[in-house]
């Protein structure tokens, strides 16, 4: 069994293991190995310092039993934070980098009040809580939707 650290596109690391350098070849090959936090499967081997075992140590721990998915989360916190995104995605309108501005225009009464969700620039956020918009940074990134 081999462990490497594993990156996706949005930088989100983990960890996996996988039966030989040639099996993570195949799977990786194949589109086979996801991001366990966003499911993107733009994955790459991340750098990591090598694992250094001197004779007088216990063997390897061993691996959990317990078979899971590459894209299901790996911990509570990769759960709750995945859980949320789904939250937010399926109860909020997606709208991009015009976030400040239709967040302003929500508050003025010029769009109709809804949850929404986007990109904002640090001094447009910044601008909104100014002037007593409520916001709040989500604790994850953004995958960009087309529409």
């Amino acid at each position: 069994m081999i462990s490497y650290t594993l990156k996706c596109a949005k930088n989100h690391r983990f960890e996996s293991w996988f039966k030989s350098a040639d099996a993570y070849e195949k799977l990786q090959s194949s589109g086979m190995v996801t991001c366990s936090v966003c499911g993107d499967p733009n994955v790459e081997k991340a750098m990591m310092a090598p694992r250094v075992s001197h004779a007088r140590t216990e063997a390897a721990p061993k691996l959990p039993t317990k078979d899971r998915p590459l894209s299901s989360p790996g911990n509570p916190t990769q759960q709750a934070l995945a859980e949320l995104r789904r939250k937010v995605e399926d109860n909020s309108d997606y709208v991009g980098d015009k976030f400040a501005s239709e967040a302003r225009a929500m508050h003025e009464g010029a769009a109709p009040e809804r949850a929404i969700y986007g990109e904002a620039k640090p001094e447009d956020a910044k601008s909104l809580i100014e002037d007593g918009i409520p916001v709040a940074p989500l604790p994850f990134n953004i995958g960009r939707k087309t529409n």
